[in-house]
């Protein structure tokens, strides 16, 4: 099992939303098709087709847990993963 695969695994089974690094939840975004702008420490997360903006800030190496349940929450509701 890939990297990826284990980070969408954690990032859907919704067991340990505060032990996702960001760099790791930034990585599966962009695999998943979406295009990331940065604009100081908002990154900021589009694709066609997903009519939501996912904004993720680092919270030191983490992502932080609420922030997970969002992309949590728009790959349950779209065909992504």
């Amino acid at each position: 099992m890939s990297r990826h695969e284990k980070v969408l695994e954690k990032v859907l089974g919704g067991q340990s939303d505060a032990n996702i690094r960001f760099a790791d939840l930034c990585s599966l975004l962009s695999r998943l098709g979406f295009v990331m702008r940065v604009k100081g420490s908002h990154h900021l997360f589009v694709k066609n087709g997903v009519m939501a903006q996912i904004n993720l800030q680092a919270d030191g190496t983490m992502a932080k847990p609420y922030q997970v349940r969002q992309v949590r929450k728009i790959l349950q509701n779209y065909p992504l993963a």
